[in-house]
């Protein structure tokens, strides 16, 4: 018991290591760049550009004002669960690396989600036409009602930019760009989740692997085939 709880302890300051590493980066976006406003890193393929993501990640839309609504609440109850199964999972002592994905998973959802709750409330509209940073519990109010907030996104990889050869059928001579979106470290935690959730399947649920050879090897006694 003791064992599960200290591991519960480490989960737990590791989501909030996480959700500290991404709300201050997009504070610090948030109050020293104007919407677009965008500088080189690392040459031109690593760039923090500052935009305002309304609906889902990646730059993704969902249903308008009420959509954003509905999806701010998706967020929320996700969360409520995901505090539940991570309890879950430490109590069974599940493999510790998938414990780790669900906790990156738990923290970009966490992250957008205070975005989307109060972000609205507690700073103002950044203006792009007068190059005007968003101000910290400004003296007027925020630009958005409670879940009304917009996500911040920041980190921009435009690995290749160029202008595609004429002789490329339909899109010959238009401008392409990888990686276009513009995403934040929220986006990345749950998507670099995913990724490893893949490839590792096999190491993290051996029990379902062992399950499958099992269930292929009654099918094939039950046929009469022999290896």
């Amino acid at each position: 018991m003791k064992s599960s709880s200290l591991k519960g302890t480490y989960i737990a300051g590791f989501i909030i290591l996480l959700l500290a590493i991404d709300q201050t980066l997009k504070f610090f976006i948030k109050t020293h760049y104007y919407l677009g406003e965008e500088h080189y890193v690392i040459g031109h393929w690593f760039r923090l550009h500052f935009v305002e993501n309304e609906g889902m990640a990646w730059g993704l839309k969902f249903g308008g004002n009420f959509g954003k609504i509905i999806l701010t609440l998706f967020r929320l109850v996700a969360v409520i669960w995901g505090t539940f199964y991570l309890r879950k999972l430490i109590q069974k002592k599940a493999k510790m690396g998938f414990i780790i994905c669900i906790s990156l998973i738990y923290a970009g959802a966490a992250g957008n989600l205070i975005d989307s709750m109060f972000y609205g409330l507690i700073f103002n509209a950044s203006d792009p036409y007068i190059q005007n940073v968003a101000h910290f519990l400004p003296r007027h109010g925020g630009y958005a009602h409670f879940l009304h907030g917009r996500v911040v996104d920041m980190l921009y990889f435009p690995m290749i930019d160029t202008e595609l050869p004429k002789w490329v059928p339909f899109y010959g001579g238009k401008e392409f760009t990888f990686f276009d979106p513009v995403f934040n470290l929220a986006d990345f935690y749950i998507s670099f989740s995913f990724f490893v959730l893949i490839i590792f399947q096999k190491r993290f649920f051996p029990e379902r692997q062992a399950g499958q050879k099992e269930l292929n090897t009654t099918s094939k006694d039950k046929a009469g085939i022999t290896e």
